[in-house]
């Protein structure tokens, strides 16, 4: 079993930056392919950004992509979710998840999920 703790949430204005990290414990870390998901009020749950167990591979929605940046340090058990240039409409609840594959993007796929972070970005 997995548990995973997110932090870093908060609230910014339109342009400024937040770090999320996810911390995670009980498994082995190195051998899980990590997420950040989000979701809004009232819309679906959406992915964000994923990175291979070793760290050297990532993809990210198309709408963050050049904006956030998400990294690992397994020798940590951290995974992090660096935001630039936020805007309103990146406010929601910020998820951390692992499982077994990076290359996917539903969130169907992942088998753990932290408790979640809000991220407020206003005008």
């Amino acid at each position: 079993q997995v548990t995973l703790v997110e932090s870093g949430g908060g609230f910014v204005q339109a342009g400024g930056s937040l770090r999320l990290s996810c911390a995670a414990s009980g498994g082995t870390f190195s051998n899980l392919a990590m997420a950040w998901f989000r979701q809004a009020p009232g819309k679906e749950r959406e992915f964000v950004a994923a990175i291979s167990p070793p760290g050297n591979s990532k993809r990210y929605q198309e709408s963050v992509k050049g904006r956030f940046t998400i990294s690992r340090d397994n020798a940590k058990n951290t995974v992090n979710l660096q935001m630039t240039r936020l805007g309103p409409s990146d406010t929601a609840v910020y998820y951390c998840a692992a499982g077994p594959r990076w290359t996917v993007t539903s969130s169907e796929e992942y088998d753990y999920w932290g408790q979640g972070t809000q991220v407020t970005v206003s005008s």
